[in-house]
């Protein structure tokens, strides 16, 4: 009798943490201002693995900032209408939609991963997503929408209660793993993160 109370408590339990595409983008919603430490790891056909790490700041009203800090300095700020890359203290690059139609769609599109965005994600995706049990996920996204079916095969997210890793799997071969950690989050950005959107 203990034993099959016990299996009840359990399989209870399983259905009370199982996590939904539309949970995790109620959670990702409610993370007004998330930080990051980030690893990238990209294997290309016929040249060794290519390793680069930095930091990210998620912001719900103004974009993402990326900062990548080995091995060279290079910084991506996105937000709704441009994007803006900086490379070894070079002079800014700016890219609009109207400049640049697929480089800014693919942009736009990484800020929808990070924000778990479903209506997004479902315009240019076929979704699946599974609750891999303990509060774990993964949603597997499968471009049906022109350019990105012919860029990737398959996007992959994992995580938890946060997003913790991407993984790209594009048409060539080539595969690129971002794994993020040390994340944290506030309800605003300080006087100094606020600065990296203005441009």
């Amino acid at each position: 009798m203990i034993r099959f109370l016990l299996a009840g408590l359990l399989l209870l339990s399983a259905a009370v943490q199982a996590v939904t595409l539309d949970d995790l983008q109620q959670r990702f919603a409610s993370q007004a201002v998330v930080r990051a430490d980030f690893t990238q790891l990209r294997e290309i056909k016929g040249m060794g693995p290519l390793k680069s790490s930095g930091e990210l700041l998620i912001a719900q009203d103004k974009g993402l900032w990326w900062h990548q800090a080995r091995p060279f300095p290079l910084t991506l700020v996105l937000d709704d209408k441009r994007m803006m890359q900086v490379m070894n203290g070079q002079a800014p690059q700016i890219v609009t939609a109207e400049s640049n139609p697929q480089m800014f769609q693919f942009n736009h599109l990484l800020r929808a991963l990070f924000r778990a965005d479903r209506r997004v994600l479902e315009q240019n995706f076929a979704l699946d997503f599974q609750d891999r049990g303990q509060g774990k996920w993964q949603l597997v996204l499968t471009p049906k929408t022109s350019p990105l079916d012919k860029l990737f095969n398959t996007i992959t997210l994992q995580g938890a209660t946060w997003l913790e890793a991407i993984e790209l799997n594009d048409r060539q071969g080539d595969k690129t793993a971002i794994s993020l950690s040390n994340q944290r989050t506030t309800a605003s950005l300080t006087t100094e993160e606020q600065q990296r959107f203005v441009f």
